[in-house]
């Protein structure tokens, strides 16, 4: 049996976009007649251009605000991205975290093949005896 990532499909837009676990909601429209009528209300999705300093690119994507807030939380859209539960990421958003830690592997490998240069620092200058306190 071959291992796979279970991911919760409760809602199929919501995999398009870091929706942070928001879904679709059901419930009874009620007016003054009490007669009820079933309805949805939608999560407040925007679509949004978010810049990752590790892949380097602006992207296009759809985001709830509650995913906004928690990006602003965590600092950068790669934090939020590794530091938030698989089942909130959604499939669009697993997808963004495996292609981060792959540029981050990638990373540390290119930082260990390079030879480490000595940086030399000049000695600092004298100082007039009338400046010296």
């Amino acid at each position: 049996m071959r291992p796979t990532l279970l991911l919760s499909t409760p809602f199929k837009r919501a995999q398009l976009g870091l929706f942070h676990g928001k879904t679709r909601q059901t419930g009874n429209s009620v007016p003054f007649s009490k007669s009820k009528t079933k309805r949805a209300w939608l999560p407040n999705v925007h679509s949004k251009r978010l810049t990752s300093d590790v892949l380097g690119e602006e992207m296009k994507l759809k985001v709830t605000t509650r995913a906004l807030k928690t990006i602003k939380k965590h600092g950068s859209l790669d934090q939020y991205l590794l530091r938030t539960k698989a089942d909130l990421l959604g499939w669009q958003g697993m997808k963004l975290r495996v292609q981060l830690e792959e540029k981050m592997k990638e990373n540390e490998l290119n930082q260990q093949k390079l030879p480490k240069q000595k940086v030399r620092v000049p000695p600092p200058a004298k100082l007039p005896k009338e400046l010296v306190l």
